[in-house]
């Protein structure tokens, strides 16, 4: 009686196809361009748009502020306002409470 070999080519090629197969699963979730790296990525998009969304209301703000402040339309409510604040100027008969 011979003996056969055992089929090593079939096992070979399974076995390649196994390795290669939990590599890119693995690459596919944890890799650069994995599910947890676009998780994290959504976020950080969510972050940086309301972060935008802050920054405009505040441009919008400081834009109508410098617009009243201006040459062309001068807002004294806003003006006196601003004097008060920045160089702690007060009327003479006005209380301040601290």
């Amino acid at each position: 009686m011979k003996r056969s070999r055992p089929a090593i080519g079939p096992l070979f090629y399974f076995g390649t196809a196994m390795v290669l197969g939990l590599y890119f699963t693995f690459a596919a979730v944890q890799g650069d361009f994995g599910l947890f790296n676009r998780v994290q990525i959504d976020s950080e998009i969510a972050q940086l748009t309301a972060l935008r969304d802050r920054r405009k209301a505040e441009l919008t703000l400081l834009e109508n502020r410098t617009r009243r402040l201006s040459d062309d339309y001068l807002d004294l409510d806003l003006l006196d306002e601003r004097a008060r604040d920045v160089l702690g100027l007060v009327r003479p008969d006005e209380i301040i409470i601290r």
